[in-house]
């Protein structure tokens, strides 16, 4: 079913049916939550979540799966204001699942259920059905990448530095000795494949500094979200580093995961971007890479050409995502720890920005 008859059945059909039964109107926000579960697709998946014959069977874990996207949707910090927040909104907790507060489960059995979905990465792959299902069959305009601080409380993970290390010859070379300049991480990322660059990326937690809009230099504890957002405000391609990494170091991988699920015209990117071998992978894909000029050490700033400009200014998009996920869908207030449940709780709210702004394009 493409989007615009999705739609429709949802509005015409299934709207009027759920008010039926629950013998009231819903509200905005359990529009909302409908068409995102809808769009979703979350009973598709939930087999993933595989039963060991202990704990929910597979029902109540799609219930769970449910109430953590609606804990997404009405932007909730932590699993206990979701189940008291359900307790105490009947038609939420029916759209979930569950008739009575009674039948509501323990907060730990939610803890365990949502420990099963980061380990196994189901928001990220249900992320990637909407994308491809959605996006892969029309040729996208503008991709704009860019990137988000994520405050984590969790401690500092100190960089492990391997006994193996090949350490560099200081000095200047001998008369005959040949030094080979070693490669940088974009530039060894040109030839390499997809899951070795992201296997290279470091994922704990560490302090990030970075430099806002107005030239003042921050800091943070926790993570760094690479976001590829395309036309209509819809977030396509998204990796989870450590927040001391880099945005060129992800500029590749990024690309390398939108390219397997659409094709786009225009790669528009900040000055953190401006890197040769980014310029030419770009290229190389048959793409136009419009990226800010970084002039580096005091050099003198290129300016775009009027059309450059007027294409770039499209990528107040990625921005516009980043305050929708902080704002809106729990991107500002994390309480898990690790980089594999942090994922999964931004790719929820990933999930549901995917599916508003969808639906906002019928």
């Amino acid at each position: 079913m493409n989007l615009l008859n999705l739609w429709n059945t949802i509005e015409s059909y299934l709207f009027p049916q759920l008010e039926e039964l629950l013998t009231e109107e819903l509200n905005k926000k359990e529009r909302e939550f409908i068409q995102v579960c809808t769009l979703a697709e979350l009973d598709q998946f939930v087999f993933e979540l595989e039963w060991k014959r202990i704990g929910r069977k597979s029902q109540d874990r799609l219930n769970i799966l449910k109430a953590f996207v609606a804990k997404a949707v009405y932007n909730l910090d932590t699993t206990r204001s979701l189940i008291s927040y359900l307790e105490s909104a009947p038609t939420l907790r029916r759209l979930c699942g569950w008739e009575f507060k009674k039948n509501i489960p323990h907060e730990s059995k939610f803890s365990r259920v949502f420990a099963d979905i980061a380990n196994t990465e189901l928001c990220q792959k249900i992320h990637e059905k909407m994308i491809i299902s959605n996006c892969s069959k029309r040729v996208i305009g503008h991709v704009s990448r860019d990137s988000t601080a994520i405050e984590a409380r969790e401690k500092i993970v100190h960089k492990y530095v391997s006994d193996t290390k090949i350490t560099r010859k200081r000095g200047r070379p001998k008369k005959g000795d040949i030094r080979t300049k070693e490669k940088t991480v974009v530039e060894r990322q040109f030839g390499q494949t997809f899951e070795e660059n992201i296997s290279e990326l470091p994922n704990h937690c560490n302090k990030g500094n970075k430099r806002n809009s107005n030239g003042y230099n921050s800091s943070w504890k926790g993570y760094k979200l690479h976001i590829d957002c395309i036309d209509g405000d819809i977030p396509a391609s998204v990796i989870l580093t450590s927040a001391s990494v880099h945005d060129s170091q992800v500029a590749i991988p990024l690309t390398q995961m939108s390219k397997e699920r659409f094709t786009n015209l225009y790669d528009l990117m900040d000055a953190a971007y401006d890197s040769p071998s980014i310029h030419q992978f770009s290229l190389d894909l048959g793409h136009i890479p419009i990226i800010d000029h970084n002039p580096r050490r005091g050099g003198t700033k290129k300016q775009f050409e009027p059309l450059e400009k007027r294409r770039y200014n499209e990528r107040s998009s990625v921005e516009r995502v980043n305050s929708y996920l902080k704002d809106s869908y729990g991107g500002r207030a994390i309480r898990v720890k690790g980089h594999q449940k942090i994922m999964a709780h931004l790719m929820f709210g990933i999930i549901a920005i995917t599916a508003n702004q969808l639906f906002k394009l019928v």
